[in-house]
């Protein structure tokens, strides 16, 4: 075959779940991103969500959020003119939010952000500013607020090469 799929859920091998009689479409009809499996999943996660009181969990990773924003947002007063990009208020963030870094070259500092400090978060441009994104989750902590401030106020000294 003159094309070959990149991943492939079902049908590769010598006992696909049903022939067609075509390699091409066994190969590609079930390709990994509509496999059922993610629908199946659905009973377990809310059931998931229950047994761990959810709504406790959204409350407690937005306020961790709303935390990383005002450090975040302290760290660079003065060194950016673009205020927030939306009010802090649950109607507008919940777990993740985009806060304004000084004016960069947005991938230097997301790369310094994992080489130099193992953090990742996506720092893009967008509309001429470039916003770092950082996301809450239930796994996250306040460590993992605490160690994104520490490697951003890091970032504001010289650079390393």
């Amino acid at each position: 075959m003159l094309l070959e799929p990149l991943a492939i859920s079902w049908g590769w091998g010598n006992f696909p779940p049903y022939r067609t009689g075509s390699a091409f479409l066994e190969q590609f009809e079930w390709r990994g991103t509509r496999d059922p499996a993610a629908y199946l999943s659905v009973p377990a996660a809310i059931r998931f969500q229950a047994e761990h009181d959810w709504p406790r969990v959204r409350a407690e990773c937005h306020e961790l959020l709303r935390e990383a924003r005002r450090r975040i947002e302290e760290l660079v007063a003065g060194a950016t003119h673009h205020k927030a990009i939306c009010p802090d208020s649950a109607e507008w963030v919940a777990q993740m939010a985009a806060f304004p870094l000084p004016p960069c070259d947005a991938m230097a500092p997301q790369r310094r952000l994992y080489n130099e400090h193992r953090v990742e978060v996506p720092v893009v441009e967008w509309n001429g500013r470039q916003p770092v994104r950082v996301s809450v989750q239930g796994y996250n902590t306040r460590a993992d607020v605490e160690a994104l401030w520490h490697a951003l106020a890091a970032l504001r000294g010289p650079a390393r090469s």
